[in-house]
């Protein structure tokens, strides 16, 4: 057997490899006795069917499954013995010039396309500069929390008159250009929530309504033609809905308001565990802290990007694109010439980021352990059930849902690539120069 690797250019080489027949002729006879054994064929006793029998009728289909394997075992030898880094995967030559006879007397010659990695000159010191940001909760943001959480909590009661965060119960039916009734048109019952309406002009002329009181209200003008609210509402598909111009008529049949829970140590305890807040002030504190805690990560995203953006821009990194794009096309059958462009730009940029990060990590013996993967699962586990509940869930019973959880290949892989980012930007944090600045929530928001 004969493997050799001939460089087209820096990113670009093609690997030959001649099987002649005494390379594969053992293994093929080998496999031959093997399946003899096995087999259970009519005529012949189970494990008697003779080897000459065997190859007369599976022997062509024996030999390209050991060629098949002989390929794949060499060429994987030879780039690892050679450390050859590629991208993507070996792509086979075709050529429709060469005939094989697969009797076992072929000499077989296959070539295959390799897409170099390319070398990434990259350093990080305190020369790369980035703004790191300590987002604090603005008066408006904080209260809103707070309201929240206290609605959650609290009791549902049926005031006379509405009020802007009130939910009107309430039948609407749908109105023709002219004011009338559209017959055949739609008619539901549904809650009209105050606090979407976007309008201010409608949202005022919903506050202060009655119980058998009749309004008209022109639903996509309120919802700012929020197709899934109004769709919801009018129990309507999206589809009909984001073409919806109607007024409707609004006859309220119930006022519902979620009052909030009272500030008292059943609050406090129910939230928190017993003990934990025993007066407003400890509350306040403590949402503070949740909210500051939830900016934070948008905070460390938008560092994580700056750094991404930044490093990407600053390093030539030339890739193998045509390769690239064949590779694509071999890979995902069903991918359009159409999807390919549009989205090759962002496959690029991904592995480019991919590139710097192996190199970072290579170069500074950087350690991703099973612990760090296991303890950021249990954290955004955790930061789910959190969405649901305040309260957290007992240890134990989340480092089950941990377990479980990473148990799925994909919740792995997925989990574990984020880790690998963390300690990638956690590096060029220890090592480049960050700009602390205070801001406020509602001006971080802003910058993204």
């Amino acid at each position: 057997m004969n493997i050799t690797q001939e460089k087209i250019n820096d990113l670009n080489a093609v690997v030959k490899i001649k099987i002649s027949p005494e390379d594969y002729t053992e293994k093929v006879d080998k496999s031959i006795k093997e399946q003899a054994k096995k087999a259970n064929l009519p005529g012949f006793r189970k494990g008697m069917v003779p080897a000459a029998h065997i190859k007369k009728m599976y022997g062509r289909s024996i030999l390209v499954e050991e060629i098949n394997n002989l390929l794949s075992e060499t060429l994987n030898k030879h780039l690892t013995d050679n450390k050859v880094e590629i991208l993507g995967q070996p792509l086979p030559v075709m050529d429709d010039t060469k005939e094989f006879k697969w009797d076992g007397t072929d000499e077989f010659d296959f070539d295959y396309e390799l897409g170099l990695a390319p070398a990434v000159g990259l350093e990080v010191t305190s020369k790369d500069k980035f703004t790191e940001y300590k987002v604090k909760a603005d008066e408006e943001t904080l209260a809103s929390r707070i309201k929240n959480i206290r609605r959650s909590y609290g009791k549902m009661t049926n005031p006379e008159v509405s009020a802007e965060d009130d939910v009107l119960y309430a039948e609407l039916t749908q109105l023709s250009a002219d004011g009338s009734v559209f017959e055949g048109g739609i008619s539901a019952t549904g809650s009209i929530r105050l606090d979407q309406v976007t309008d201010k002009k409608i949202l005022k002329s919903l506050v202060g309504l009655k119980k058998d009181d009749v309004v008209e209200l022109d639903v996509p003008k309120a919802f700012d033609k929020n197709e899934v609210i109004i769709a919801k509402l009018l129990n309507i598909s999206e589809e009909d809905a984001k073409d919806l111009q109607s007024k409707f008529t609004v006859s309220v049949k119930n006022v519902n308001r979620l009052e909030e829970a009272d500030l008292n140590q059943e609050f406090f305890d129910k939230i928190f565990g017993e003990g934990v807040v025993t007066d407003e002030a400890g509350f306040t504190a403590k949402i503070t802290e949740e909210v500051e805690g939830m900016f934070q990560q948008d905070a460390d995203r938008k560092l994580q990007n700056d750094m991404y953006t930044q490093l990407i821009e600053g390093v030539n990194i030339e890739l193998p694109d045509a390769f690239l794009r064949k590779w694509l096309k071999a890979t995902n059958e069903k991918l359009t010439d159409e999807e390919l462009e549009q989205g090759y730009d962002d496959f690029a940029k991904n592995l480019k980021w991919t590139l710097i990060e192996n190199k970072l990590i290579k170069d500074n013996n950087i350690e991703i352990k099973y612990e760090d993967v296991f303890e950021t699962a249990k954290q955004r586990l955790d930061a789910q059930f959190r969405m649901y509940s305040p309260a957290p869930m007992p240890e134990d019973q989340l480092a089950q849902y941990t377990a479980t959880f990473l148990k799925e290949k994909d919740n792995a892989n997925r989990i574990f690539d984020e880790v690998k980012a963390i300690k990638v930007f956690d590096y060029i944090k220890s090592v480049a120069t960050l700009d602390q600045k205070e801001i406020a929530y509602n001006k971080f928001i802003e910058l993204k």
